[in-house]
This record gives structure tokens, sequence and C-alpha cells, in this order.
């Protein structure tokens, strides 16, 4: 589910948003106009994975909150250990928010964090400072969610290695069961990208963010997480189920504008416009654009999702999917990355080293199969 509002542009964000509006009460009657009316497109598919994304979902109360999920459930098959996450913003956290989501059983919590620095985040145009960020992280912990999340950002201009593993450090020192660490990047458009464009601001230097990525893995395995995805780490039996579902080709229904979905053969996207979205959806008119997806589609997306987890490209999937001709492409492509050592051929699965993981962009991209023009 996209909640697409925000009380705050941060400066890096690419994903649809819009500034918080007073009322909510038009997105939320589409957003539930949409759910039932999209019942079929996972042909009924049990739903063992919920997750309210944003924007900042947050914004909304529980009760709202509450409508929309009781919404899912009388639409869809939800399965009984369903894994139900929303993402918070660290101002919107209050013990009683926290209480009410328990309450209408969301039992995974994404922290948005991104730093522990006061000067990172005010650069990053967050809205919370690191005594907001902290308190947020308790408030989270001691209210009884066992499955906490925190996302942070590395590669910010101005970022020593020291203060990076002294975001790590802090981090680790709570009791969360899960990290998802992004390099930061200039998307076109974003506050950043525009500033990258008039020389205002430059990427950090390449052997820094290497060895920024490199700490990164460390820390996180000797704090005993496994780094299950190249940006996100687990403790075991914590790794996110709704996003290893998107790197293992799971079908899905992305529902909000500008949300997403994939049952396999075909992709579809909601119109990226509010107003737009809800007058379609309440007109019954088409709220989304889709494509068919050829063969060659389907293979490269499941190279590019598959190479950046542990689980890497499975040989007998590719073989069974994509016949003798995408098992030969495979082997063929991986042998030079397993000379140079920056790919591993373990069981039936070829999976990125550590130095492979660091130049992952380029490997991805060198196994991309050709299209026909």
């Amino acid at each position: 589910m996209h909640i697409p509002f925000c009380k705050k542009l941060c400066s890096y964000c690419d994903f649809y948003h819009i500034i918080s509006v007073n009322d909510y009460s038009p997105f939320l009657k589409a957003l539930l106009q949409e759910t039932s009316m999209r019942k079929e497109y996972l042909d009924k598919e049990s739903v063992s994975t919920i997750y309210l994304g944003g924007g900042t979902p947050s914004v909304l109360t529980i009760k709202e909150i509450a409508t929309i999920l009781e919404r899912i459930y009388k639409v869809f098959n939800v399965t009984g250990d369903c894994e139900i996450t929303i993402e918070l913003n660290p101002d919107d956290v209050q013990p009683s928010y926290l209480k009410g989501l328990k309450d209408i059983s969301i039992n995974r919590v994404s922290l948005g964090i991104q730093s522990w620095s006061d000067s990172d985040l005010k650069l990053l145009n967050r809205r919370h400072d690191s005594a907001v960020a902290v308190q947020a992280l308790k408030d989270t912990l001691a209210s009884g969610f066992e499955n906490v999340t925190i996302d942070l950002i590395y590669g910010i201009p101005g970022m020593s290695l020291k203060d990076w593993e002294a975001n790590l450090d802090f981090s680790f020192s709570f009791d969360i069961k899960h990290l998802s660490a992004y390099h930061l990047t200039f998307e076109k458009g974003t506050v950043f990208g525009k500033m990258l464009e008039k020389g205002l601001m430059s990427e950090i230097d390449e052997n820094d963010s290497a060895a920024q990525f490199n700490i990164l893995i460390e820390k996180a395995e000797s704090a005993g997480f496994i780094q299950y995805e190249i940006s996100n780490f687990g403790k075991p039996g914590y790794f996110s189920v709704h996003n290893s579902n998107y790197w293992k080709q799971v079908n899905y229904l992305g529902l909000g504008p500008s949300a997403h979905s994939f049952n396999g053969y075909s992709r579809q996207w909601n119109f990226r416009d509010l107003k737009g979205y809800i007058k379609a959806v309440n007109a019954g008119k088409p709220f989304f654009e889709s494509e068919e997806l050829d063969t060659k589609t389907r293979f490269n997306e499941y190279i590019m999702t598959s190479l950046r987890t542990m689980w890497g490209i499975d040989l007998d999937y590719v073989e069974h999917m994509f016949e003798k001709e995408g098992y030969d492409y495979v082997m063929n492509m991986a042998g030079k990355f397993r000379n140079y050592g920056l790919m591993n051929l373990e069981k039936k699965s070829l999976v990125l080293s550590n130095q492979g993981k660091l130049i992952s962009d380029n490997i991805i991209s060198e196994f991309m199969m050709p299209g026909d023009d």
C-alpha cells in the first residue's frame, strides 16, 4: 500500500509523494475502492505479507490504518502468520500510537532513522533530529514490537569513515533485528540531483564509498546480522519476508498512486498523480498502465533481483523457466566473474562474493540479455 503523503520533502527522495493535506478521506475512499477492484489480480493466492509504505504512512490515524487492513482482510485470503509492516517517521512515534498499531495486528515496524548525526539529518532535510530518533527507537522497542528494522544512509557528503562506524555501532547497541542500509544516490529531479548538476554538491570518492560498504558488512556480521541482500541485513529468522518475495519473483499487488504490481508475466503501475488516481478509481476507469513481459525481460528481471541476494541465481530455476538457452547463457557469463573471484558457485546457485557486491550494478548489467532490436 503506497501512502504518498509527507510533511516535508527529503532532499534525496525519488518516490512519488505530495506534501500532506488536511483531509485524507478522498484518498482513503479511492484506496479502499481499488482494493476491492483488484480482488482477482492475485488469482486467489494467499496474502503472506502486507507493507504500508510511502511517503509516510504514519501521517494516518490508527483508525484510518485499521480501515485499510479491514478491507484487505475482507477482500483477500490473508495467512494467519502474515508479516504486516508499517514505515514510521521518528517524529510521528508516540507510545499511544505504537500501542494502537499493535492492537490492530501490525507486527513489524520500519523506522526511517537515516543517520544518528544531526548534521546529516539537516543536510538530508529530515523532519527529526538525533534525540527524537533515539527516543522513537527506544519507545518502539519498549512497546513490545519484537521485529524492528531501521533505515540508514551512507555515502553522504561529509561523512567520514569514523562517522559511519559510529552510526553503525550506535545502531547495533539497540536490540534491532534488521537493518536496511542504502548508499546515497543522486536521483535526477530530486533536490540533491539538481544540486549535483549545478556543481553545488559532489558524490563521495569511490574509495570512501567502497570502504564504507566494507565497514557495513564487517560491523553487521560481528553484530550477528546476515547480509541476505546487498542493502539488507537481518538476524536469523528476521529477514524481511516482504522484500524477499520481491527478489524471489513472487507475485505482488501494489495499491495506491504510483504503486507497482507483478504477476509473473505482466507488470502494472498506477498513475503517479494523486488527483488523477482518485478521479479514475471513483469513475471506474483505468488508473494504471501495464506491459506484458517477454521471456528476455522476465529473464533480465530475475537476474537483476536474484544476484542482489545471498541466494543468488538458482540454476535449476533458470533451466526450468528459461530452458537450456537461459542456463547456457548464465553459465557462460558467469565464467569470467568466477575467475576474477567476483562470483562463486555454491551448490546449484551463483552468488556474488563480497568483492562482487561492490560492483554488483556492473556485473548485473553485463548479465542482461540484449533485446532483439
